[in-house]
């Protein structure tokens, strides 16, 4: 029985949570939930109708021992007969499997990852399975398709995501022959018409292979009274905003890094959500490869190449420094997408990789901002190693840069730039005039010259007029005389692959 006391804590907590305006928020993203807020939201939970689940999760026919399932707060193990009992409440809305390694991803027939149920709105009491099948191929070797951004907003640009996207995401997934294959749209699916996710859907059919799906900024129910509300369509279609699963030796993590205020957006991690998180790497041994997937970076570098002191709260995740912490004992890599471009940071031992966008500078060419081709990221991973590259669509797996002839910089007469876009610190590029090498090139901030015909000035480019060119680290400088032999330009990148580019000879 609930005191009235404890009835007046709990409406206090709701009051104060609803209270929250845009302002404070902004001035003070670490307190939206203090100790105190947390204690009574925590019993304002309690006054939500209690929810027994009791589930099943088989393999075969046969129960799986040691596996997670959560209801996005609590996370319970089956036993050694594979069943789990889970206390929960209706408000939580789904029970989701961390599925296991070894067994294929559960889908409905459009593709769309299948990894949870829906909570019972009415009665005490639940009953749930979920029947996995054992993969035919070894998931040590994987391929995990990212791909952050598509934002369609119309039906033009849905077309594009159809006759471009689509077609090379499905070429590359045939390349990659007998390999276990998933797709991870990291956010920003739709540019605010939501009604267009079954055309995304039908995209994700047509590659052939599950997806799972990372809420973004753009997908958001912009009516909703709280942060959850906002979230409803996107529920809807695709389930839990947050969850895990494992393939072969990753653990893959989803976030939902985007707390709306009412009028705008900050990145933040909400109290559940870093509770779940801190049980579910609970589980995961130390010095394991794990995969985080958000929409809005970490930190990501726009601030410091724009000569700002701090990141933007639109840009980063506020309260970073408490994902950080839980990332500290495993080999981290986080992936994210909202800035339109590729960049890479160590902070903290975790790898962030931003990556470049489906849509580019949302679909008014062919790049984004710094140059980067409309693409998405591929990670290969063979047993604990984990490597990637960037696919620009419509190019081969080659295709890591764009070299400019001498001049092209305004700011660098003198030198040829080379835009090696996925390059971080552990690149090496040289250049070679008539075969003979040269010299290395310098890894300079810059302008890719590109972006610059296409997107500087007011009028440009046509269909998004508020594009700009964006400052980048990944471009490469060499001096050369304005009259030259014939110039090649070699990329080598972490794991030893060359790439080369050629530029004709002037006189």
């Amino acid at each position: 029985m609930t005191s009235r006391r404890q009835f007046l804590r709990a409406f206090t907590g709701v009051a104060a949570t609803a209270a929250l305006t845009p302002e404070r928020v902004l001035a003070d993203p670490y307190g939206i939930l203090t100790p105190r807020a947390a204690l009574q939201a925590g019993i304002a939970h309690e006054l939500q109708p209690t929810l027994r689940v009791h589930g099943v999760v088989r393999s075969a026919g046969r129960g799986l021992a040691r596996v997670a399932l959560s209801d996005g707060f609590n996370v319970v193990e089956t036993d050694a007969e594979g069943r789990f009992e889970l206390l929960t409440s209706p408000h939580r809305g789904f029970v989701s499997v961390s599925l296991p390694s070894g067994h294929a991803i559960p889908r409905d027939p459009s593709g769309i990852a299948q990894h949870f149920r829906p909570l019972a709105q009415m009665g005490a009491e639940q009953q749930v399975a979920f029947d996995l099948s054992p993969l035919d191929v070894d998931d040590s070797r994987h391929t995990a398709l990212i791909l952050p951004d598509i934002q369609t907003q119309d039906a033009y640009e849905m077309q594009r995501f159809h006759a471009e996207s689509v077609p090379d995401v499905a070429a590359t997934v045939a390349a990659h022959g007998d390999r276990s294959v998933f797709g991870l749209s990291a956010g920003d699916i739709m540019f605010d018409d939501l009604g267009m996710y079954p055309d995304y859907i039908e995209g994700v059919q047509r590659t052939g292979i599950p997806f799972f799906q990372v809420i973004g900024n753009h997908d958001l129910d912009f009516d909703g009274a709280s942060d959850e509300l906002t979230t409803r369509t996107f529920s809807g279609f695709f389930g839990p905003r947050y969850y895990s699963f494992d393939r072969g030796a990753v653990h893959y993590v989803v976030l939902d890094d985007v707390l709306w205020h009412g009028s705008s957006y900050i990145g933040y991690l909400g109290h559940d959500q870093l509770h779940w998180l801190e049980q579910d790497l609970a589980r995961v041994e130390a010095g394991r490869p794990v995969i985080v997937v958000t929409h809005i970076p970490v930190l990501g570098s726009r601030y410091a190449r724009d000569g700002e002191e701090s990141p933007g709260a639109s840009v980063s995740i506020t309260n970073r420094e408490a994902l950080y912490r839980l990332l500290e004992p495993f080999d981290a890599h986080v992936v994210a997408g909202h800035t339109h471009e590729n960049d890479h940071l160590y902070v903290h031992g975790v790898h962030e990789h931003i990556s470049g966008t489906v849509c580019g500078a949302w679909w008014s060419g062919d790049i984004c901002g710094d140059g980067t081709p409309n693409g998405y990221s591929v990670y290969e991973i063979e047993g604990e190693e984990v490597r990637w590259r960037y696919k620009a669509t419509g190019q081969a797996d080659d295709h890591q840069m764009r070299v400019y002839a001498r001049g092209a910089d305004a700011g660098a007469p003198d030198e040829i730039v080379a835009n090696v876009w996925d390059a971080d610190a552990e690149w090496r590029v040289v250049w070679y005039e008539d075969g003979e090498r040269r010299g290395l090139m310098a890894r300079r901030q810059g302008l890719d010259p590109r972006s610059v015909t296409e997107h500087a000035g007011d009028e440009l480019p046509e269909r998004r007029t508020w594009v700009d060119p964006y400052p980048t680290r990944h471009m490469y400088y060499a001096p050369v005389p304005a009259a030259h032999g014939r110039i090649t330009v070699e990329a080598t990148d972490r794991f030893g692959r060359v790439y080369r580019e050629d530029l004709p000879a002037a006189q």
